[in-house]
């Protein structure tokens, strides 16, 4: 298990375009506590320590920021758990874009570069990316990099043949993760149907995805085929994506840019929440979390993603 950190007390509010902000009540005779580093984005395991990555989003879809402790609930298999400590994650990212070159992919290529390329405007100068293609069969195209010119060259020169190997490219692409040493790690799928020439199963990937500290977005670009597996698509990439905490985004072609920029957003606005469980066996069985978001009065309805649980350590 990686070895957790330990949250300040205070919270860093990041604003970003397209992004809802809750101000801050004042804390009255109090000073302003020097900030100390957020905690990794994902769920960590340090005898009783567990971290929460949390997006809340309004009803635009539109990230949420400045809320506090009391606005969550936290729940592990249906008990309602004590939030120690909290935070809003604000630091560098790693992000390893998977990007379907296969045959029914076809024009779709071209909005799906550009949907790429308004990812990296958005990105920060430190944080790092690389590229997995994946058709018949996945390819690590380039390595883990902090040069976004060199990922979006060799797009320009993808073309479009083969099967969808889908399963196979994300396990080759939380593999060559491993070779970050960020705490904050995303994946961005881009597609446009099911796998029908992955090795793995959907079970063993699955089963890697929830060991794993990866975030997982999807942009599915979905119609124009008919075969079972591109319409079992949707319900593939919405079931990895939701198992991290990310979700799935279904555009047209022509929506992929403005999909992309808001995946950008919401991944660098997240909430760590902490709490130790109250049932602390270290039974190695797989415990689900829920996070309930409590809006502050006068604000709709807010719809909250994260991880849906953790394996726990066995003795």
């Amino acid at each position: 298990m990686i070895a957790a950190r330990l949250i300040s007390a205070t919270l860093s509010l990041a604003l970003a375009a397209a992004q809802v902000t809750i101000p801050q009540r004042p804390k009255l005779g109090s000073k302003t506590p020097q900030q100390s580093p957020a905690p990794s984005a994902n769920i960590r395991v340090e005898t009783t320590l567990i971290l929460v990555p949390v997006t809340v989003n309004d009803p635009l879809s539109r990230p949420v920021s400045g809320l506090e402790r009391e606005n969550f609930r936290v729940f592990e298999d249906n008990v309602e758990q004590q939030i120690t400590q909290f935070a809003m994650d604000d630091e560098p990212v790693a992000v390893g874009l998977v990007f379907d070159t296969s045959g029914s992919m076809g024009a779709k290529l071209v909005t799906s570069r550009l949907a790429a390329a308004q990812f990296f405007r958005i990105s920060n100068p430190e944080d790092e990316f690389f590229l997995v293609e994946f058709d018949d069969s996945p390819h690590l195209r380039v390595s883990l990099t902090h040069d976004t010119g060199t990922i979006e060259n060799q797009l320009t020169f993808s073309r479009s043949h083969g099967s969808t190997a889908l399963l196979d490219a994300i396990y080759l692409a939380l593999h060559e993760m491993k070779n970050s040493k960020k705490n904050k790690k995303a994946l961005l799928l881009i597609t446009d149907g099911g796998d029908n020439h992955s090795r793995y199963s959907q079970r063993e990937v699955t089963n890697l995805v929830r060991e794993s500290d990866v975030l997982i977005y999807s942009i599915g670009v979905f119609g124009g085929g008919n075969t079972p597996e591109e319409a079992g698509g949707p319900g593939l990439l919405r079931h990895i994506s939701e198992q991290t905490g990310g979700r799935l985004f279904e555009a047209v072609p022509m929506e992929l840019p403005d999909v992309a920029k808001k995946i950008g957003i919401e991944l660098r606005n997240r909430y760590i929440l902490a709490y130790s469980p109250k049932n602390a066996l270290r039974d190695g069985k797989y415990h689900r979390i829920t996070v309930k978001v409590v809006p502050p009065r006068g604000l709709p309805k807010l719809q909250a993603h994260w991880r849906l649980g953790y394996n726990a350590p066995a003795e």
